[in-house]
Protein backbone atom coordinates (compact mmCIF):
# COMPACT_ATOMS: atom_id res chain seq x y z
CA UNK A 1 0.00 0.00 0.00
CA UNK A 2 3.04 2.32 0.84
CA UNK A 3 4.66 1.54 -2.48
CA UNK A 4 1.20 2.28 -4.37
CA UNK A 5 1.06 5.52 -2.78
CA UNK A 6 4.57 6.67 -3.06
CA UNK A 7 4.41 5.14 -6.82
CA UNK A 8 1.21 7.42 -7.45
CA UNK A 9 2.54 10.69 -5.37
CA UNK A 10 5.73 10.22 -7.60
CA UNK A 11 4.03 10.04 -11.06
CA UNK A 12 0.89 13.06 -10.17
CA UNK A 13 3.76 15.16 -9.57
CA UNK A 14 6.51 14.25 -12.02
CA UNK A 15 4.36 14.28 -15.14
CA UNK A 16 1.27 15.13 -16.47
CA UNK A 17 -1.05 14.28 -19.43
CA UNK A 18 -1.72 17.56 -21.75
CA UNK A 19 -4.53 17.88 -24.26
CA UNK A 20 -4.12 20.56 -27.08
CA UNK A 21 -7.06 22.70 -27.37
CA UNK A 22 -6.59 24.96 -30.74
CA UNK A 23 -4.38 25.65 -34.01
CA UNK A 24 -1.45 27.98 -32.16
CA UNK A 25 1.29 25.21 -32.60
CA UNK A 26 0.51 23.78 -35.87
CA UNK A 27 2.26 22.16 -37.49
CA UNK A 28 3.93 20.74 -34.45
CA UNK A 29 0.76 19.89 -32.54
CA UNK A 30 -2.69 19.57 -34.05
CA UNK A 31 -5.60 20.58 -31.78
CA UNK A 32 -7.07 17.61 -30.24
CA UNK A 33 -3.39 15.70 -29.80
CA UNK A 34 -2.55 14.40 -25.94
CA UNK A 35 1.09 15.15 -25.02
CA UNK A 36 3.24 13.78 -22.13
CA UNK A 37 4.67 16.81 -20.15
CA UNK A 38 7.47 16.77 -17.34
CA UNK A 39 6.47 18.59 -13.91
CA UNK A 40 10.55 17.99 -12.71
CA UNK A 41 12.50 18.90 -15.65
CA UNK A 42 12.96 22.51 -14.83
CA UNK A 43 13.74 21.97 -11.17
CA UNK A 44 17.00 20.05 -12.57
CA UNK A 45 18.02 23.24 -15.57
CA UNK A 46 16.12 26.29 -16.89
CA UNK A 47 14.21 25.94 -20.31
CA UNK A 48 15.97 25.82 -23.24
CA UNK A 49 15.71 27.57 -26.45
CA UNK A 50 13.34 25.58 -28.48
CA UNK A 51 11.22 23.60 -25.67
CA UNK A 52 7.68 23.47 -25.98
CA UNK A 53 6.41 24.59 -22.47
CA UNK A 54 2.88 24.07 -20.61
CA UNK A 55 2.23 27.71 -19.04
CA UNK A 56 -0.45 29.72 -17.31
CA UNK A 57 -2.60 32.36 -19.85
CA UNK A 58 -1.12 35.25 -18.42
CA UNK A 59 -4.27 36.48 -18.88
CA UNK A 60 -6.23 33.99 -17.33
CA UNK A 61 -4.41 31.65 -14.93
CA UNK A 62 -7.16 29.09 -15.04
CA UNK A 63 -6.05 28.16 -18.47
CA UNK A 64 -2.64 26.67 -19.64
CA UNK A 65 -0.95 27.57 -22.98
CA UNK A 66 1.58 25.57 -24.91
CA UNK A 67 3.94 27.50 -26.59
CA UNK A 68 7.96 27.34 -27.66
CA UNK A 69 10.79 29.16 -25.66
CA UNK A 70 12.28 31.21 -28.05
CA UNK A 71 14.39 34.05 -25.90
CA UNK A 72 16.34 33.36 -22.93
CA UNK A 73 16.96 35.91 -20.29
CA UNK A 74 19.44 38.10 -21.32
CA UNK A 75 18.94 37.66 -25.38
CA UNK A 76 18.00 40.71 -27.51
CA UNK A 77 14.86 39.28 -29.28
CA UNK A 78 13.69 41.05 -33.28
CA UNK A 79 11.10 40.03 -35.10
CA UNK A 80 11.38 41.44 -38.96
CA UNK A 81 9.50 39.69 -42.11
CA UNK A 82 8.92 36.53 -40.57
CA UNK A 83 12.63 36.20 -39.24
CA UNK A 84 13.18 35.60 -35.73
CA UNK A 85 16.75 37.28 -34.85
CA UNK A 86 18.59 36.37 -31.28
CA UNK A 87 21.36 38.85 -30.66
CA UNK A 88 21.10 40.16 -34.29
CA UNK A 89 21.34 36.15 -35.27
CA UNK A 90 18.20 35.11 -37.36
CA UNK A 91 17.37 31.67 -36.36
CA UNK A 92 16.37 28.22 -38.70
CA UNK A 93 13.15 26.90 -37.47
CA UNK A 94 12.29 23.93 -39.18
CA UNK A 95 8.89 23.42 -37.29
CA UNK A 96 6.97 26.54 -38.81
CA UNK A 97 5.20 26.01 -41.88
CA UNK A 98 6.75 28.27 -44.27
CA UNK A 99 5.41 31.92 -45.03
CA UNK A 100 4.43 34.05 -42.20
CA UNK A 101 5.23 37.67 -42.24
CA UNK A 102 5.18 38.67 -38.78
CA UNK A 103 7.17 41.37 -37.25
CA UNK A 104 7.51 42.53 -33.94
CA UNK A 105 9.85 45.25 -31.56
CA UNK A 106 8.88 47.91 -28.97
CA UNK A 107 8.71 51.32 -29.87
CA UNK A 108 11.59 51.87 -27.40
CA UNK A 109 13.90 49.48 -28.67
CA UNK A 110 13.72 49.19 -32.72
CA UNK A 111 16.98 46.90 -32.86
CA UNK A 112 14.82 44.44 -30.50
CA UNK A 113 13.74 44.23 -26.22
CA UNK A 114 16.35 42.35 -24.06
CA UNK A 115 14.42 39.56 -22.56
CA UNK A 116 14.47 40.50 -18.40
CA UNK A 117 16.17 37.93 -16.02
CA UNK A 118 14.38 35.07 -14.94
CA UNK A 119 12.02 35.65 -17.91
CA UNK A 120 11.57 33.79 -21.67
CA UNK A 121 10.29 34.94 -25.16
CA UNK A 122 7.17 32.05 -25.89
CA UNK A 123 5.84 32.36 -29.14
CA UNK A 124 3.23 29.27 -31.11
CA UNK A 125 4.52 27.56 -34.00
CA UNK A 126 1.57 28.77 -36.33
CA UNK A 127 2.65 32.20 -35.56
CA UNK A 128 0.01 34.58 -37.72
CA UNK A 129 -2.71 32.30 -35.47
CA UNK A 130 -1.01 32.59 -31.66
CA UNK A 131 -1.69 34.37 -28.90
CA UNK A 132 2.47 34.71 -27.78
CA UNK A 133 4.67 37.00 -25.86
CA UNK A 134 4.49 39.34 -28.97
CA UNK A 135 0.51 40.32 -27.19
CA UNK A 136 1.34 39.45 -23.66
CA UNK A 137 5.22 40.37 -23.06
CA UNK A 138 7.31 38.01 -21.65
CA UNK A 139 6.70 34.83 -19.46
CA UNK A 140 8.13 34.61 -16.08
CA UNK A 141 10.03 31.33 -14.81
CA UNK A 142 7.39 30.34 -12.17
CA UNK A 143 4.82 30.79 -15.15
CA UNK A 144 6.18 27.65 -16.83
CA UNK A 145 4.51 24.65 -15.04
CA UNK A 146 6.43 21.97 -17.77
CA UNK A 147 8.00 20.92 -20.96
CA UNK A 148 6.17 18.66 -23.44
CA UNK A 149 8.50 15.63 -23.98
CA UNK A 150 6.08 13.50 -26.32
CA UNK A 151 3.17 13.49 -28.06
CA UNK A 152 1.36 9.98 -27.65
CA UNK A 153 -2.00 10.25 -28.98
CA UNK A 154 -3.09 10.30 -31.99
CA UNK A 155 -1.05 6.47 -32.10
CA UNK A 156 0.22 7.05 -35.38
CA UNK A 157 1.87 10.69 -34.90
CA UNK A 158 3.61 9.44 -31.44
CA UNK A 159 6.87 10.74 -31.45
CA UNK A 160 9.45 12.49 -28.58
CA UNK A 161 9.20 16.22 -29.06
CA UNK A 162 12.72 16.56 -30.05
CA UNK A 163 12.96 19.97 -32.64
CA UNK A 164 14.86 22.66 -31.69
CA UNK A 165 15.91 25.75 -33.51
CA UNK A 166 19.26 26.39 -34.62
CA UNK A 167 21.23 29.71 -35.35
CA UNK A 168 21.16 30.53 -39.22
CA UNK A 169 24.56 29.90 -40.51
CA UNK A 170 26.09 32.84 -42.16
CA UNK A 171 26.37 32.86 -46.66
Amino acid sequence: MVLAAGLYLVATTSVQAVHVVGSSMYPTLDSGDLLIASKIDYRLHPPERGDIVILKDPMDSSRDFIKRVIGLPGDRVLIRTGRVLINGVPLDEPYLAPGWRGTWQTTEAPEGSVVPPNNYFVLGDNRDHSSDSRLFGWVSRDQIDGKAIARFWPAQKAEVLSLKPTFAKEP
